[in-house]
């Protein structure tokens, strides 16, 4: 049997460096074997997928050097390979669960669930569905829909016993049943839960092995079971450990930046950038550090891969990347990447818009757009403090910012605008004051070009960890300031709390 495996971002936000590490594990275990490595776009969250996401996940993973087979943008045999293109499929699949009596229609209101949340809260058991619908009969249920009762759709699981899940890497896992909730599987509004378009996609396009996060590892007999009631044969997994920071904590963009677009603005060589994803899979007896990605296929092995969790080391992946520049780049192949990296016509053209008017002579240019093509700026506490708004506000003022821009579904001028203005009128500023502070923390000086074109042809990413820095060099957030000043943002706009 061919070996096939695959990727399955869901288009919700910027590409992750997660992505990129799971994409490349996945692409060298099938081409190692001479197998197909397919993509598959995971868009059935209407409210946070977006088209823009999953243009920037593809060109980030195409940037790195990943290819696949079969996907969105190349078609296939067994497209189509986004999840909202395939809703009569999933519906299909539902309604055999439901005649084979394997799944059942839950009309519970979210008031009941909520409330019987609360009550295995206050009781001091875990929070799972306590099986209110699992015994209606056909005559009820029939009953319910006749009066127009919106359902979903969730999954039999046993009372007792222990699932064992064989992985690849791990060996045998065990998993008690009664550990295991009744998923949802069809939510009200007709669309598929991860869990049954994960199994129904993954048996209709032929998948072979799944390497995935460890996070699924509790999934895993909810997949296992699905498997069974269909009567399929169950592709092979591994669970792979997660990106780590150096301290050991979850990789987060709380502490360093994880999206693949800021190492690609910042000047990191696609090259360099595999090859650190790669070494986690790569034994230390291979000796040198540097591996092309036809090396990191030629020598994979899921054995090798340390269920520690693996390092996502900054600090490495400069080292490697300097290392790419001078000893796999001569001074024209040099030059070119430069071009690629800042000096192409589309950028160019952008900055030359915005800065024309503002110069008068050719060598005004440097002074006035240097930030375009810088990565963090040299600035200090006092810079970012000589200015009307208080320096006891400014930490507080930028970290609002940074969730408001991070609830953004689209980056371009009307929202990241309306994110200033909000937070301005929320801390009481004059909106014409408050923004001084930002022009020094996103352009370096407290004049430039106009502050919201530069952050839109910055982008997210660096627009991000440039305030972020600035919040650095001010003091940092602690959990305690984190939490009061959510209560000033947006619930939508403020997500987790950071410090």
């Amino acid at each position: 049997m061919k070996v096939r495996t695959r990727v399955a971002p869901s288009p919700t936000g910027d590409p992750h460096v997660g992505t990129a590490y799971m994409a490349l594990m996945n692409y060298c275990f099938a081409k190692g074997q001479g197998g197909d490595f397919i993509l598959r776009i995971e868009d059935t969250d209407r409210a946070r997928s977006t088209a823009a996401s999953e243009r920037m996940i593809l060109e980030s993973l195409r940037w790195l050097g990943l290819t696949w087979d079969e996907g969105p943008d190349v078609g296939g045999v067994y497209g189509p390979y986004r999840q909202s293109e395939r809703s009569a499929i999933y519906q299909t699949h539902a309604q055999v669960l439901l005649d084979r009596g394997h799944a059942f229609k839950c009309f519970c209101t979210a008031e009941r669930l909520d409330q019987m949340r609360l009550e295995q809260k206050l009781r001091g058991q875990r929070s799972a569905y306590d099986g209110h619908c699992l015994h209606l009969s056909s005559s009820e249920v029939a009953q319910l829909e006749a009066e127009g009762r919106p359902h979903v759709v969730r999954m039999k699981v046993p009372a007792s016993g222990t699932a064992t899940i064989h992985d690849l890497r791990r060996g045998d896992i065990q998993i008690d049943w009664d550990t295991v909730d009744m998923q949802v599987l069809m939510k009200s509004d007709g669309l598929p839960t991860y869990h049954l378009a994960n199994v129904v996609d993954d048996h209709l396009m032929k998948i072979t092995h799944v390497l995935r996060g460890e996070e699924w590892v509790s999934s895993a007999p909810k997949h296992q079971l699905l498997y069974q009631y269909f009567e399929w044969d169950m592709p092979a997994l591994c669970h792979l450990p997660l990106l780590r920071n150096p301290d050991r904590t979850k990789l987060s963009k709380r502490k360093n930046p994880t999206s693949i677009v800021w190492y690609q603005r910042m000047g990191y060589l696609p090259e360099a950038l595999l090859n650190l994803l790669g070494l986690f899979a790569v034994s230390s007896s291979e000796g040198d550090e540097m591996h092309r990605l036809e090396d990191l296929v030629r020598i994979f092995d899921v054995q090798n891969i340390s269920l520690g969790g693996p390092v996502f080391d900054i600090t490495k992946l400069n080292w490697l990347n300097g290392r790419y520049i001078r000893e796999t780049l001569d001074p024209e192949g040099f030059a070119a990447r430069v071009r690629d990296w800042a000096l192409n016509p589309e950028y160019l053209m952008k900055i030359a818009a915005l800065a024309q008017t503002r110069v008068e002579r050719l060598s005004d240019l440097g002074p006035l757009t240097s930030f375009f093509f810088s990565g963090n700026l040299d600035l200090t506490p006092e810079a970012l403090r000589n200015h009307k708004v208080k320096p006891e506000d400014l930490r507080k003022v930028f970290q609002l910012a940074i969730w408001g821009f991070d609830a953004l579904a689209e980056w371009n001028l009307p929202p990241l605008e309306r994110v200033l203005r909000d937070v301005a009128e929320r801390t009481g500023y004059k909106f014409r004051d408050f923004v001084r502070p930002f022009f020094i923390a996103i352009t370096g000086t407290p004049a430039s070009v106009p502050l919201f074109d530069a952050m839109a042809l910055l982008g997210r990413d660096l627009v991000r960890e440039r305030l972020r820095q600035a919040i650095t060099k001010l003091g940092g957030v602690t959990a305690a300031e984190a939490k009061e000043w959510k209560k000033l943002a947006e619930p939508e706009a403020a997500g987790e709390a950071e410090a």
